[in-house]
């Protein structure tokens, strides 16, 4: 069973998401917040393996809550899918620095959803690269190097080995591992192994997070080819 806590300041919405799973099989509702700061106390009380994350809601957005929630998580630290109106949205590049783990238009249809809250808990970290790498792309365009006034420095990319840096960029390109083992003549699983030790030496939380770092150091830039 995937538990999920479900965030959204909109009653109805929220109903519906709430609705969506428990009639679902696999699924299993642990909570319902209202804001994001019922979201932080929820999931350090229920520890959820999703959190479907509202963005945009009055007091604690998504992007706070999001911080909070891994800051705080004891143990494995839940996914967090954000749930968003529309994808060019900068409180949604914030979430996904924040390290959530990837984002989902609200109109999508239920199967997309459950599917995508399926991917999230199961480790695949985006799951839409392509859209993600669009977004992070857009608001790399308006903001150039250093990509906002809050997003302070960027990791260093040094402690990387040059075939980590190699996967990070396609990772970052919206490649998936299937297509960077293609690109690299390795394995899948060779990929899956640089891109979590790339992660963990520049602490990172996401595949999303990695997307993001491989902007903010220059290592690709937007409209670049994907090499």
């Amino acid at each position: 069973m995937t538990r999920v806590l479900v965030v959204d300041d909109q009653f109805l919405i929220r109903a519906g998401l709430v609705g969506l799973l428990e009639a679902a099989p696999g699924f299993e509702v642990a909570g319902e917040a209202g804001d994001g700061a019922e979201a932080v106390r929820l999931a350090a009380e229920t520890r959820p393996d999703v959190v479907l994350m509202d963005i945009r809601m009055p007091g604690v957005n998504g992007i706070e809550a999001t911080e909070r929630i891994l800051a705080r998580a004891e143990g494995p630290a839940p996914r967090i899918l954000v749930l968003t109106t529309f994808d060019l949205d900068e409180y949604v590049y914030g979430a996904l620095r924040a390290g959530a783990s990837g984002f989902l238009l609200k109109d999508s249809g239920p199967e997309r959803l459950l599917a995508a809250v399926t991917a999230v808990a199961g480790g695949d970290a985006l799951f839409a690269p392509s859209v993600t790498r669009r977004l992070v792309e857009a608001f790399a365009h308006r903001h150039g190097p250093g990509l906002g006034p809050d997003a302070g420095p960027p990791p260093d990319l040094d402690v990387l080995t040059s075939r980590e840096v190699e996967v990070l960029k396609l990772t970052a390109r919206g490649l998936s591992n299937l297509e960077i083992a293609d690109r690299l003549y390795i394995s899948e699983a060779t990929v899956k192994t640089h891109l979590n030790r790339t992660m963990t030496k520049l602490d990172l939380g996401s595949r999303a997070q990695a997307v993001v770092v491989a902007y903010e150091t220059g290592l690709v830039t937007p409209g670049g080819p994907a090499s």
